[in-house]
């Protein structure tokens, strides 16, 4: 059968039935990053202002909850064996599992949002409202993203397994390129003069970063954004 996009088989892939001290160690600065940008006018506090005692002390409670919960194994990545091992098995998705990605689409969608929304009001009204922008519109958000997350809507954060083999490439597709789009957006923000002319420049050049690699993992062009065909065991990551 063909296929539009480039697709995995299962059964062609190594099959991993625990999972080594160094991969497990490796998941948790993801999650740390996660929840760390969950407060959004606070994060952006950080990166406007620089760090503060509020800053340390969430960070502080984020390295606990985190570090124990990787302890127990309940941070994606870092369980002794992989949770999920046949991409068509009807199982219950963990509630840890549904918790972090929730709040990980909350990071990834939240953040790409505003920023777009505040270049572009910045390029119609000729002023910067960034920080009332996150002040107003990340809370709406965020609590958005958790209903959805509640209710199961969101890829990777159903109450079953079943379809990861498609929704894993849903999530890595917005991991790269929201990641590829805040990168280059940052060195933008830091290397261009703040003028009407480079505002619109970053927000033709940050579309288009977001637009390009959402193409590429559309196309399974990008590391784990190939859609897995059931069958066979198989581990996700």
């Amino acid at each position: 059968m063909a296929y539009s996009v480039k697709v995995e088989y299962a059964d062609a892939r190594k099959m991993r039935t625990r999972n080594k001290r160094y991969y497990r160690a490796a998941h948790w600065p993801i999650w740390i990053w996660v929840f760390f940008l969950a407060p959004g006018p606070m994060t952006f506090a950080l990166f406007e202002h620089g760090g503060s005692v509020g800053n340390l002390i969430w960070l502080g409670v984020v390295l606990l909850g985190t570090g124990i919960a990787a302890l127990c194994g309940q941070l994606p990545g870092s369980e002794p064996a992989p949770y999920i091992l046949r991409f068509t098995e009807d199982r219950p998705n963990p509630l840890y599992r549904r918790v972090c990605y929730t709040f990980a689409w909350n990071a990834l969608l939240n953040f790409a949002i505003l920023n777009w929304i505040g270049l572009a009001v910045a390029i119609v009204t000729g002023k910067w409202y960034l920080k009332q922008i996150y002040a107003h519109g990340y809370t709406p958000i965020c609590i958005t993203v958790i209903l959805l997350g509640l209710f199961g809507v969101l890829p990777r954060v159903r109450r079953s397994t079943k379809g990861e083999g498609w929704e894993r490439r849903y999530f890595y597709g917005t991991v790269w390129a929201v990641t590829a789009g805040q990168v280059v957006l940052l060195v933008l923000w830091k290397t261009l003069p703040r003028t009407h002319m480079t505002d619109i420049v970053k927000l033709a050049v940050y579309s288009g970063v977001l637009v390009m690699m959402g193409i590429l993992a559309a196309l399974g062009q990008l590391p784990r954004t190939r859609p897995i065909l059931p069958g066979e065991l198989m581990v996700a990551d």
